[in-house]
């Protein structure tokens, strides 16, 4: 079930998820973006997926690093999707920070801004054997990302 603790790798995570969301938020969001329009349930979900992905990753220990294994590699393949999704963070600002560009591929990954995160922490969770992180990431990503291909859909012509 997992060892209560803090979680000082999944602080981390959600620092470099927050900060370039609270940019975005405040100085680069795409001209014309509408959240009005965003599927209800899709919605609710990602509203309490953000709730228990963020508190599972901050109580349990678990994700904290251990003495090197083969088993390590999900942290380190957690960390490298993190890493990515800075990447995109860094070629959205970057861009002429349109919606387009704010929903582009990145290295054949959709949505990579809703994608990434929600593989980094569900990779996090396998590290760390803690299903309810699993669990809690499961019910983010398909809110989250639900939203940002609805987004993305809206955008054609």
């Amino acid at each position: 079930m997992g060892q209560f603790g803090f979680s000082l790798v999944g602080a981390v995570f959600l620092l470099a998820l927050f900060v370039p969301n609270l940019v975005w938020s405040r100085t680069a969001k795409p001209a014309g973006y509408d959240a009005s329009g965003e599927n209800r349930v899709l919605r609710i979900a990602e509203r309490a997926g953000q709730a228990l992905t963020t508190t599972t990753s901050l109580i349990f220990a678990d994700t904290n690093p251990r003495h090197w294994s083969p088993w390590s590699w999900w942290l380190v393949a957690a960390a490298a999707a993190m890493v990515t999704y800075e990447l995109s963070w860094v070629r959205y600002f970057r861009s002429r920070r349109t919606s387009h560009e704010f929903y582009r591929s990145l290295f054949g990954v959709p949505v990579p801004l809703a994608v990434l995160p929600i593989a980094a922490f569900l990779l996090l969770g396998i590290y760390g054997r803690l299903l309810p992180l699993i669990a809690a990431t499961a019910v983010l990503g398909i809110g989250h990302i639900g939203v940002h291909l609805q987004h993305r859909r809206a955008l054609r012509p």
